[in-house]
């Protein structure tokens, strides 16, 4: 069932860690449909993110913040979007504990904003449309020692995050039902890969070690995710876009799972190599600190159904994967310092002290 039928494409939040990855595929492939990333530029979001694709003649960026319900409405009203795939949330469980109501805001008000302006401009249209929605599957909760999320899988959150994509989650199917919304949504392992803000594991730790800052490892670092390389993540969202069925859920992992402190002693043994530090320096920074509130155990996701369906999966391992990312943080420091200002440090030394 073909979905990129369609000329006008709204991504939002284009231009944080997966948006981008996103909106640079699809300029790049298909230049007879316009692609238009609509983002507010907080924090996260960095147009530094898409200097290879921001002159493109396929390409808009729309400056704007999915909170804004008006803005919103006009911009469908004026680009007539044939196609929606929403990415733009927030997403640190830490900054959700500090301030659960900007989650809200974002996550499940700036949805359903986008739901019903959708619903609205597409109501009395004959053309095909898709509202895409892009979740995580943190929505599922935690497992034990063994079992792995499906698409069955019952929601069970348990951080204000999770809570709000979840909350997310059921408006979106809400609105297919009660609107006939046409909609397909997916929820993700943790992504890792070039440009990720550095307040999420990887990065933050490959910030730290190139400045030889302590890796604050939360508990006793046995907390398992599945990681997902964020360019497959962006593979797997075209072909799911292209292929999938309307009122689906698809679950998209890495086929990696990965204590946290085996993941960081495999990064700190990559990044002596190749910083040639003496082997096991920058393991010498781990810190084991304060549990997280609320800290699920375990994350894995069964990806059995797009891989069987769409013929996804994942095109390179964890330790393959990782020194790709690694050598694009060590090429690009520029890019690191800039994102690491001020602002940054102040919520680093608060969280982390």
């Amino acid at each position: 069932m073909k979905q990129i039928q369609n000329k006008k494409i709204l991504i939002t939040g284009g231009a944080g860690f997966i948006g981008s990855h996103v909106v640079r595929l699809f300029v790049n492939k298909y230049s007879d449909y316009h692609i238009f990333n609509l983002d507010a530029l907080t924090y996260a979001g960095n147009l530094e993110n898409l200097k290879d694709v921001e002159t493109a003649e396929n390409y808009t960026f729309l400056k704007a913040d999915i909170c804004d319900r008006k803005q919103v409405a006009d911009f469908f009203e004026k680009y007539n979007f044939d196609t929606v795939i929403h990415m733009a949330a927030e997403s640190h469980v830490d900054r959700s504990i500090t301030n659960p109501f900007a989650f809200v805001e974002t996550n499940v008000m700036g949805t359903l904003n986008l739901l019903h302006a959708a619903n609205n401009s597409w109501k009395n249209s004959d053309k095909n449309h898709l509202f895409f929605h892009i979740s995580t599957d943190e929505v599922y909760g935690t497992l034990g020692d063994t079992g792995l999320f499906t698409e069955q899988t019952a929601y069970d959150p348990n951080s204000p995050y999770s809570a709000s994509k979840a909350s997310s989650d059921h408006f979106v199917r809400a609105f297919g039902e009660t609107f006939g919304l046409p909609y397909i949504i997916s929820n993700c392992s943790n992504n890792y890969g070039p440009n990720q803000f550095p307040e999420k594991l990887i990065p933050l730790f490959i910030n730290n070690i190139i400045n030889n800052k302590v890796l604050p490892v939360y508990g006793d670092g046995n907390y398992t995710r599945d990681w997902l390389y964020v360019i497959d993540h962006a593979i797997a969202i075209h072909l799911i876009l292209e292929k999938g069925k309307i009122g689906e859920t698809y679950n998209i992992g890495g086929f990696n799972e990965w204590k946290n402190i085996d993941l960081v002693k495999t990064l700190c043994k990559q990044m002596d190599e190749k910083l040639n530090r003496p082997a096991g320096e920058s393991e010498k920074l781990i810190t084991y600190v304060k549990d997280r509130p609320g800290h699920d155990l375990r994350y894995a996701i069964d990806a059995s159904k797009i891989n069987k369906e769409l013929g996804w999966k994942p095109s390179v391992t964890f330790e393959k994967g990782l020194s790709k990312t690694i050598d694009w943080y060590l090429n690009n420091e520029v890019w690191l310092k800039n994102v690491t200002t001020g602002a940054y440090q102040k919520y680093y030394s608060g969280q982390y002290s």
